[in-house]
């Protein structure tokens, strides 16, 4: 379509008088208008406005193709708005976007800080635990909210993982005649007249945060105690070697450590967990959780040979238990070329498989033998833990 139906305009505090004179010529030509309240009465949309139906949805907008339309977002529609929620059901030619400058851009041009250098997260609708993979001493981060009462939900947060010390930076309406900045500390916090649209700046003290190299001590995961333990969990995430917007099969998941290190390695990179036990299936639920990587560990409770066809075409496959020789057959059929494989073992009988699979296969076979020193009468002395065998290949 060389004519655009769709006109997405992004608005700032300042209403109509911050819009290019082509957004102002899409609003002047639209049969409908859509955005939030705010947004309509801002850009004085009058009866010609249509606020976001509740839950959010898009479908209203895409009913009304082919009729010039005009949709309201928050400064950068394409920055954790509505934008990309509508492009991807649209084709190029269909619409076209007036971006405004973000609330991340208003608040690091009014704090002086390297926007590059600024996390920057959408949190009006999800969890804070998002701030989890990301957050550490030093650290500055700019999150938006979805109103008052999240500022201090998020400051009450931020205390109780141990960042009570860090510094915030309350902006309100930012770009606009009621703009207001106010700063305080998280484990001080008396604001209790925040209202939205707002964003937080945090400036991070405190804990140390979550430590980026693979191998997490065990401790930090729900777990019955079957699970990859840390030593041997950094080599099998060494060998499944995890890449940006990768995905990973973890079959026979346990507790689903191995799935949630792999989504924490690497940036867009997403997990499908498969674990017979309703009670491993709701520990790897609670550590996707606990990680902020719930929208990307995705869990299927089930005997992981039979639910092969329904999972996302993998990257990386990862067998942690059960492994038999029908199911090693029923992955390599299914996966395409090039995917790398890891299957570990602290069987004898498992061991032997993989042996064979080596054998037939090729690729690395690799046996783990650790040992932790353990009290020993008045002394010390080296406590063995079991053998792991780990086959890793590339299909």
């Amino acid at each position: 379509m060389s004519d655009p139906w769709l006109t997405i305009i992004g608005l700032g505090e300042d209403g109509a008088a911050g819009l290019s004179s082509a957004s102002r010529a899409a609003l002047a030509a639209a049969d409908i208008i859509f955005g939030g309240s705010r947004h309509l009465a801002l850009a004085g949309a009058g009866a010609r406005g249509r606020a976001w139906p509740v839950p959010f949805d898009i479908a209203p907008v895409l009913a009304e193709r082919g009729r010039p339309v005009v949709v309201l977002a928050s400064g950068d529609p394409f920055w954790h708005g509505a934008g990309g929620s509508l492009s991807a059901h649209l084709a190029p030619g269909e619409w076209v976007s007036h971006p405004a400058p973000s609330t991340f851009s208003l608040a690091a041009s009014r704090l002086g800080w390297r926007i590059e250098e600024t996390v920057c997260l959408g949190l009006h609708a999800a969890p804070f635990e998002r701030l989890v993979p990301v957050l550490g001493r030093g650290v500055r981060a700019i999150c938006l909210l979805r109103d008052g009462p999240a500022v201090r939900g998020l400051a009450d947060w931020l205390s109780a993982r141990g960042f009570g010390p860090s510094e915030l930076t309350v902006l309100e309406s930012l770009g606009g005649p009621s703009a207001r900045v106010r700063q305080t500390n998280a484990e001080a916090f008396d604001l209790v007249d925040a209202s939205y649209p707002v964003a937080v700046a945090i400036e991070a003290r405190g804990a140390a945060g979550l430590p980026r190299a693979s191998g997490l001590p065990d401790e930090l995961f729900a777990s019955d105690g079957v699970m990859t333990k840390r030593p041997v969990r950094a080599l099998t995430l060494s060998a499944l070697q995890p890449r940006a917007g990768e995905v990973l099969w973890d079959l026979g998941a346990g507790s689903g450590s191995v799935a949630a290190e792999w989504c924490l390695a690497a940036p867009g990179a997403t997990a499908d967990a498969v674990e017979a036990r309703d009670d491993r299936v709701a520990n790897i639920q609670a550590n996707a959780a606990a990680f902020g990587i719930a929208h990307r560990l995705r869990v299927t409770g089930a005997d992981w040979p039979g639910a092969l066809a329904a999972l996302p075409r993998p990257d990386a496959v990862f067998v942690g238990g059960g492994a038999t020789p029908s199911g090693i057959e029923a992955v390599w059929g299914r996966v395409p070329a090039g995917t790398r494989m890891v299957v570990n073992a602290v069987t004898i009988e498992t061991e032997a498989l993989l042996a064979a699979c080596h054998a037939e296969r090729g690729g690395t076979l690799l046996r783990i033998e650790l040992a932790s020193a353990e009290p020993l009468g008045r002394m010390r002395g080296w406590l063995p833990a079991r053998p792991v065998v780990q086959w890793s290949v590339t299909t």
